[in-house]
């Protein structure tokens, strides 16, 4: 599906958004050493060599067909996710980032993340991602128990996670650390011990991740013996507490971080903002004038590089309807510790407030938010019960 017509985003339509929201960019770099047992992104095992250069070339001309949708917006941060893109050369990066830097206008604090594994970890080598403009490291770390760490198939040991976060602490001037808890075998004592070590290291901020169970895995087709939900109930508990402790502030449903930390890339998805995403089975978030619109890339590898050579990476898109609008924005938003504006639902969505009226008011009834005439903020019943209080804004 070529890119349509810019004419045909500008159109008039059912919505009237005043202002757009902030611009974030998404790189999807889809290759890892193995794959993990219970992951389902758009991974795929790395055999022999991987087309580095061909695959940027693909995302450089997927970039490209997109422009005229974001022609003249600045760029607030930039994604480097995966797969492991750590694999990729930091050559690459460098040549990724003055490619997109040629075609976009950066914030000039914009913040660049990179995703890495310990396994792919050497010493240099997060320098130099950093000399390439990363600013930001995100450390796919897991656990600190070899045992854990095993069953959840990863390719890296307890002593390459803690190189590789020391190492983020030198050349980064901040990094994230993602932690999985309700492992298979996990016991409220094994938790403390990785989050103790976690927090040894004095990370900047932590992502924390429930291990669930996704379809079309290893772990959907042989599924492990995990926590029961009350104990998974308390871990996280006993994490919120030890990490508050430690000066990170819980400010999203699973990311602690200390002042001045936050991720603002994830921030912007949890605020509704705008997201292009470019690479194999990458999806975006773009607004127009009188429409938001959701569209996905091809997935597979090598499909992807063809089709994005050809100027035609976009496999599905879709706009969003006024009717589900209200849903989406919440999904975001209420995983948010501050919540939202209410002024924000209106100029996000070019919806009216009595659109999540009658949602609001349930909500406030079975105490899971609490609001006044500028704000609406989860409190901590909203938290514990977070799809309870969603789903009060699914469309009739």
């Amino acid at each position: 599906m070529a890119q349509q017509d810019i004419q045909h985003y500008m159109r008039s339509g059912t919505l009237q958004l005043a202002a757009l929201p902030p611009l974030s960019l998404y790189v999807h770099l889809p290759w890892c050493l193995k794959k993990c047992p219970y992951c389902d992104f758009n991974s795929h095992e790395a055999v022999g060599e991987m087309p580095e250069q061909r695959y940027i070339d693909a995302v450089v001309a997927d970039l490209e067909a997109a422009l005229p949708l974001i022609w003249g917006r600045m760029v607030h941060s930039i994604f480097i996710g995966g797969g492991t893109p750590s694999l990729f050369s930091p050559q690459a990066i460098d040549r990724l980032l003055a490619d997109i830097r040629a075609r976009l206008r950066l914030e000039a604090d914009c913040e660049i993340t990179l995703e890495a594994n310990p396994g792919t970890f050497e010493k240099d080598r997060f320098k130099a991602f950093r000399q390439a403009g990363v600013t930001r490291l995100s450390v796919g770390v897991q656990s600190f128990d070899d045992k854990h760490l095993k069953v959840l198939g990863r390719v890296h040991d307890r002593a390459q996670a803690i190189a590789a976060v020391e190492e983020a602490a030198q050349a980064f001037d901040t990094f994230n650390l993602d932690i999985m808890y309700a492992l298979p075998g996990q016991t409220m004592q094994s938790l403390e011990q990785d989050m103790r070590q976690a927090l040894a290291l004095q990370p900047p901020h932590i992502s924390i991740y429930h291990l669930t169970i996704e379809p079309n895995t290893y772990f959907a087709k042989f599924p492990p013996v995990v926590p029961e939900e009350d104990t998974a109930y308390a871990m996280l508990d006993k994490i919120t507490e030890m990490t508050g402790a430690s000066g990170l502030q819980r400010y999203e449903v699973s990311a602690y971080a200390k002042q001045g930390h936050r991720c603002f890339h994830n921030l912007n998805y949890w605020n509704f903002g705008d997201y292009l995403g470019i690479g194999a089975g990458a999806h975006s978030k773009l607004s127009f004038a009188h429409r938001v619109v959701r569209q996905v890339r091809y997935r597979e590898p090598k499909l992807y590089m063809e089709k994005a050579l050809a100027g035609d990476a976009v496999t599905q898109e879709t706009e969003v309807s006024r009717a589900d609008l209200p849903f989406e924005f919440m999904l975001n938003a209420l995983r948010l510790r501050d919540g939202f504006k209410l002024q924000d639902f209106a100029e996000k969505t070019g919806l009216p407030f009595t659109a999540i009226q009658k949602g609001l008011e349930e909500a406030e009834r079975k105490g899971f938010i609490e609001r006044d005439f500028a704000r609406v903020k989860p409190t901590e019943r909203g938290f514990d019960f977070l799809n309870d209080l969603q789903s009060l804004f699914l469309a009739d």
